[in-house]
């Protein structure tokens, strides 16, 4: 991939290790300090797409922190990973979660009996009261939306990780036959 474009945006690894807040998480090692964490290379971009796709089907505020949890152990970039959760926002999730919960119900198969919820709506007048409400409603959703939430977060893990593998390996295929008719012509 274009890393010349991409890698200006990323910080360098000095200046990683001299920030202030970095060194306070020093207590973990070397561990931010692994060069698959910030360098951009197709095994650790496509991990760190991976993660994030993942992480980000993640309920709740637990996205990010789920992100860096997974990248830093498993050595995988962890500014894409960061990144990539954010495919997750306020205008996506309703989407993502009708997908989750109807990829549950169709891996929950036929013996499994659907789940009559009411439709929720929402009351500015009384949020505490419809934030308990839409809690309320959220599990009623119970194990469709639990099975399809999981599901669909390691089917866009791995459709992210084979996408960017298969894009990485066809930029670098069409950038050597680029040079080689450069270097014909020349």
């Amino acid at each position: 991939m274009p890393r010349k474009h991409f890698r200006r945006f990323l910080p360098h690894r000095d200046a990683i290790r001299a920030n202030r807040y970095m060194a306070r998480l020093d207590t973990w090692g070397t561990w931010l300090h692994h060069p698959n964490l910030w360098h951009l290379n197709r095994g650790s971009v496509a991990g760190g797409v991976a993660i994030g796709l993942f992480a980000g089907m993640v309920p709740g505020p637990l996205q990010m922190l789920t992100a860096v949890l997974l990248a830093v152990p498993l050595k995988k970039n962890l500014p894409v990973a960061l990144l990539t959760t954010f495919y997750t926002n306020p205008f996506t999730i309703v989407p993502l979660y009708l997908l989750a919960f109807g990829f549950g119900r169709f891996l929950l198969g036929a013996g499994h009996h659907p789940v009559v919820v009411e439709p929720y709506e929402w009351d500015w007048a009384h949020w505490i009261d419809s934030t308990e409400a839409l809690m309320h409603w959220t599990l009623a959703l119970g194990k469709p939306l639990a099975v399809g939430l999981a599901a669909l977060a390691l089917t866009l893990a791995a459709a992210g990780y084979f996408a960017v593998q298969l894009s990485w390996r066809v930029y670098v295929v069409l950038a050597w036959r680029a040079r080689a008719r450069r270097r014909r012509r020349g």
